[in-house]
Parts: structure tokens; sequence; C-alpha cells
């Protein structure tokens, strides 16, 4: 999969599946699941690395866990799922030069296809530019942006006209800059819908409703692992209690033969794998 790929299956009206990884047991379960793409996103510092936000996530480890998801792709190359890196937080607001540098670590250094930025200001979008000029594809993201969390919180963007307008805007100034697919996260779905049809570009929505080209989860959240559920995921499993639970039956059984052997020395042993 490359870039240019998703724009072929928004022609085609294709619908585009987008799901989270970060090592090499996540990236394998979600290429066997036939997703499009994955997105080693900077949630990854909530779901793998217990931050409260996205924030505190270095380069160095976006790297790093971008590496451990292409080992555990089992696809030939050709095959595999396009895979698509978060510039963390500070990594691409401190200048252009600075942005070239961390994009371009990502990709030299780890089997990432593309990166994803937040935002669509003028300093972003001459970010954008410079990347794409590069050779780099750039993925944009507008609506809730969790790295502006402390400006914008949690909570759903874009509710009244003006603020719908500066979005639409955004999204065009994207698109003219260069983006190859734009995600638009829990903002209204008639929004979502009409930039999915007014953009060339692929539109990704979470939280967005379910009329855009295509939709993007984070995996943890899809299978009930995360302990609190974005409103706009339901989890298709309650992976959490199941994993839970299974290794309390397998802890229980354990101390039960231990117990056992401490009574009655000649009980069988559980057996050790």
């Amino acid at each position: 999969m490359r870039p240019a790929d998703l724009l072929t299956y928004k022609q085609e009206g294709r619908p585009i599946a987008v799901l989270t990884a970060w090592d090499a047991l996540s990236a394998a379960l979600v290429e066997e699941a036939g997703a499009d793409a994955i997105l080693v996103g900077d949630s990854l510092a909530m779901v793998v690395l217990g931050h409260a936000t996205t924030l505190p996530v270095t380069l160095e480890e976006m790297v790093l866990h971008t590496r451990a998801v292409g080992r555990g792709l089992q696809r030939p190359a050709g095959q595999q799922p396009l895979i698509i890196t978060d510039l963390p937080f500070l990594s691409y607001q401190c200048g252009l030069d600075e942005a070239m540098a961390a994009a371009g670590q990502v990709l030299k250094n780890s089997p990432a296809a593309a990166v994803k930025l937040e935002g669509g200001e003028p300093e972003t979008l001459a970010v954008v530019d410079r990347l794409v000029r590069s050779g780099i594809p750039v993925m944009g993201h507008l609506g809730l942006t969790p790295q502006s969390v402390h400006r914008l919180g949690y909570r759903r963007q874009a509710n009244d006209p003006i603020a719908q307008e500066r979005l639409r805007r955004m999204a065009r100034d994207l698109e003219a800059a260069g983006c190859f697919s734009l995600v638009l996260e829990h903002v209204p779905a008639e929004l979502a819908a009409s930039l999915s049809q007014e953009l060339r570009i692929p539109v990704i929505g979470i939280g967005a409703g379910e009329h855009c080209d295509g939709q993007v989860r984070v995996t943890a959240d899809l299978l009930g692992l995360t302990a609190k559920q974005p409103p706009f995921c339901p989890p298709l499993l309650q992976g959490r209690s199941l994993c839970v639970d299974a290794l309390k039956g397998w802890v229980g059984a354990l101390q039960s033969s231990q117990d056992a052997q401490t009574t009655n020395p000649t009980a069988p042993a559980a057996p050790h794998y």
C-alpha cells in the first residue's frame, strides 16, 4: 500500500479501514484483520506508556514503536498495509528544518511510508508544503487534535457555524498544501460528510459520523482494553475483563495447586508451561 492507493479507493467508493498498532503483536492482529493502513499513533503514549495525554511521547519512541510494528507484519512487502506514523508534539512545531529532520528520521529509520501531523494553521501548512515538496507523504488531522488538549480538551469540535467554516477552510488549505488524506476527529457528522464530498483527498473519520471516505480507530478501544472508552468508540468486546478473568483463573489454579501440595504432598502438581 502507498498513499496514492487511498485516493484510488476513494475514487472507487471503497471504504478505507485504518487501525492503530504500537508493537509487533498489535500489528500482526491488525494486518490479519485486513486493515488498509496502520496508524502508529501518538495515542500509544496513553495506551501503552501510561501517560495521561499524548504530549510526553518522544520522536525516538515513535520510531521505536514503528519499527516494532513493521516487524509484526507477515504479508509480502507488496501486500502489507500502509504504515503512517504520528509526528509527536514539538517535533514539527518549532520550525521547518526541525520538522523536516523529524519526518526524515521517521522515514529513514522505520518502515513508515508517511507521517501525520495535527492542525491547519499557517505554520502547519508551511510544514506540510516543505515535507511534501521533499517527497514525504503527509496525512492531516483536524477537529479534536489531542496535542492541543490543554486548549481544546477532549470535547467535540466545530459545533457552531463560525468554527465549522474555519475548519472547512483549513481542510481545503491542507489539501492544497499537498496532504494525501485528512483525519477528522470528533466533529459533527454533517460537516464531515460534506467535506468528504468537497475534497478530492480521502477524509478519514473518527467520531465524525459514518459518511466519510473511511474510518480510523484506536485498536485498544475497539477491543475494550482501555480503562476509559471515548464516547464515539463503543468496544466490540470487553477485552479488558476477558483478559483479567482468564489470568485470574490461571493464578487461582496455580495457588490452589500449591495449597493442595502443602496439605497433601502426594497430590499431583499443576503443569508448568
